[in-house]
Protein backbone atom coordinates (compact mmCIF):
# COMPACT_ATOMS: atom_id res chain seq x y z
CA UNK A 1 0.00 0.00 0.00
CA UNK A 2 1.09 3.68 -0.84
CA UNK A 3 2.25 6.15 2.07
CA UNK A 4 3.44 9.29 2.83
CA UNK A 5 6.92 9.47 2.37
CA UNK A 6 8.13 13.25 2.85
CA UNK A 7 6.34 16.15 3.80
CA UNK A 8 6.83 20.24 3.88
CA UNK A 9 5.60 23.64 3.92
CA UNK A 10 6.39 26.94 2.84
CA UNK A 11 5.69 29.85 4.91
CA UNK A 12 6.56 32.59 2.12
CA UNK A 13 6.28 32.20 -1.71
CA UNK A 14 10.11 31.70 -3.58
CA UNK A 15 11.28 30.31 0.24
CA UNK A 16 12.99 26.93 0.95
CA UNK A 17 9.91 24.36 1.65
CA UNK A 18 10.65 23.12 5.47
CA UNK A 19 10.59 18.92 6.07
CA UNK A 20 8.18 18.09 8.95
CA UNK A 21 6.69 15.54 10.21
CA UNK A 22 3.18 16.05 10.18
CA UNK A 23 0.60 18.56 8.92
CA UNK A 24 -2.83 19.92 9.40
CA UNK A 25 -4.91 20.47 6.58
CA UNK A 26 -8.81 21.99 6.68
CA UNK A 27 -11.17 21.35 4.15
CA UNK A 28 -11.01 23.77 1.14
CA UNK A 29 -8.41 25.64 2.63
CA UNK A 30 -5.13 23.55 2.47
CA UNK A 31 -2.28 23.08 4.51
CA UNK A 32 -1.91 25.55 7.82
CA UNK A 33 0.34 27.21 7.87
CA UNK A 34 1.72 26.88 4.11
CA UNK A 35 1.82 29.93 1.95
CA UNK A 36 -1.19 28.78 -0.14
CA UNK A 37 -3.29 28.62 2.79
CA UNK A 38 -6.10 31.06 3.22
CA UNK A 39 -10.24 30.30 3.21
CA UNK A 40 -12.04 29.43 0.15
CA UNK A 41 -8.89 28.45 -1.27
CA UNK A 42 -8.31 27.57 -5.22
CA UNK A 43 -8.34 23.70 -5.35
CA UNK A 44 -5.50 24.03 -7.22
CA UNK A 45 -3.71 25.48 -4.24
CA UNK A 46 -4.68 22.86 -1.43
CA UNK A 47 -2.60 20.34 -1.88
CA UNK A 48 0.46 18.55 -3.85
CA UNK A 49 1.35 15.03 -4.07
CA UNK A 50 4.60 14.17 -5.72
CA UNK A 51 6.01 10.67 -6.84
CA UNK A 52 9.17 10.38 -5.28
CA UNK A 53 10.05 7.57 -8.27
CA UNK A 54 10.05 10.72 -10.73
CA UNK A 55 12.60 12.47 -8.80
CA UNK A 56 14.53 9.41 -8.27
CA UNK A 57 14.42 8.68 -11.86
CA UNK A 58 15.23 12.89 -12.65
CA UNK A 59 18.44 12.43 -10.08
CA UNK A 60 19.64 9.19 -11.51
CA UNK A 61 18.98 10.32 -15.23
CA UNK A 62 21.35 13.92 -14.47
CA UNK A 63 23.47 12.52 -11.35
CA UNK A 64 21.92 15.10 -9.11
CA UNK A 65 20.45 15.03 -5.57
CA UNK A 66 17.09 17.01 -5.45
CA UNK A 67 15.81 16.47 -2.21
CA UNK A 68 12.36 14.80 -1.40
CA UNK A 69 10.62 18.06 -0.35
CA UNK A 70 6.88 19.33 -0.66
CA UNK A 71 4.41 16.37 0.21
CA UNK A 72 6.17 13.25 -1.44
CA UNK A 73 4.43 9.97 -1.54
CA UNK A 74 5.79 6.48 -2.75
CA UNK A 75 3.65 3.69 -4.48
CA UNK A 76 0.97 4.99 -6.44
CA UNK A 77 0.63 6.18 -9.98
CA UNK A 78 -0.69 9.72 -9.04
CA UNK A 79 -1.30 10.37 -12.84
CA UNK A 80 -4.61 7.70 -12.95
CA UNK A 81 -6.09 9.76 -9.79
CA UNK A 82 -7.36 12.63 -11.81
CA UNK A 83 -11.06 13.04 -10.79
CA UNK A 84 -10.75 10.31 -8.01
CA UNK A 85 -11.33 10.32 -4.37
CA UNK A 86 -8.94 9.01 -1.72
CA UNK A 87 -7.77 9.27 1.90
CA UNK A 88 -4.21 10.25 3.08
CA UNK A 89 -4.30 9.10 6.57
CA UNK A 90 -7.81 10.36 7.59
CA UNK A 91 -7.81 13.21 5.39
CA UNK A 92 -10.22 12.60 2.19
CA UNK A 93 -9.18 14.56 -0.90
CA UNK A 94 -9.61 14.48 -4.88
CA UNK A 95 -7.22 14.56 -7.16
CA UNK A 96 -7.85 17.20 -9.44
CA UNK A 97 -5.21 17.80 -12.17
CA UNK A 98 -1.98 17.12 -12.93
CA UNK A 99 0.92 19.42 -11.47
CA UNK A 100 2.80 21.00 -14.30
CA UNK A 101 6.63 22.02 -13.60
CA UNK A 102 7.12 25.66 -13.36
CA UNK A 103 9.91 28.18 -14.46
CA UNK A 104 10.15 28.91 -10.59
CA UNK A 105 11.62 25.12 -10.14
CA UNK A 106 13.51 25.68 -13.15
CA UNK A 107 15.30 28.59 -11.35
CA UNK A 108 15.42 27.26 -7.98
CA UNK A 109 17.31 23.74 -9.52
CA UNK A 110 18.99 25.58 -12.11
CA UNK A 111 17.98 22.98 -14.24
CA UNK A 112 16.74 23.87 -17.41
CA UNK A 113 15.73 20.68 -18.89
CA UNK A 114 13.52 20.08 -15.86
CA UNK A 115 10.36 21.36 -17.25
CA UNK A 116 10.45 18.75 -20.21
CA UNK A 117 11.53 16.05 -17.69
CA UNK A 118 8.89 16.56 -15.25
CA UNK A 119 6.43 17.02 -17.89
CA UNK A 120 3.40 14.81 -17.35
CA UNK A 121 5.62 13.87 -14.22
CA UNK A 122 4.97 17.00 -11.80
CA UNK A 123 2.50 15.22 -9.32
CA UNK A 124 -1.30 15.98 -8.75
CA UNK A 125 -3.03 18.33 -7.73
CA UNK A 126 -5.74 17.82 -4.66
CA UNK A 127 -9.02 19.18 -2.98
CA UNK A 128 -9.17 18.81 0.74
CA UNK A 129 -12.65 17.16 1.45
CA UNK A 130 -12.13 17.10 5.12
CA UNK A 131 -9.82 18.35 7.76
CA UNK A 132 -7.29 15.62 9.43
CA UNK A 133 -3.79 15.80 10.60
CA UNK A 134 -1.52 13.94 7.95
CA UNK A 135 1.76 12.43 8.88
CA UNK A 136 4.83 10.77 7.73
CA UNK A 137 4.33 6.76 7.30
CA UNK A 138 0.28 7.33 6.86
CA UNK A 139 -1.07 5.10 4.22
CA UNK A 140 -2.58 6.26 1.29
CA UNK A 141 -5.70 4.21 -0.47
CA UNK A 142 -8.01 5.03 -3.25
CA UNK A 143 -11.51 5.65 -2.75
CA UNK A 144 -13.43 5.30 -6.42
Amino acid sequence: MSEVYKLGISIKNNQPINEVNSIEVLTNQGVVGDRHFKEFNDPYNQLSLIESENIDYYNVKFGLNIPYINFRRKGILLNDLVGKKMLVGNVEVEGIDLCRPCRHLTEVLGQDNILKEFLRRGGLRCQVLSSSSIKVGDKIKVLD
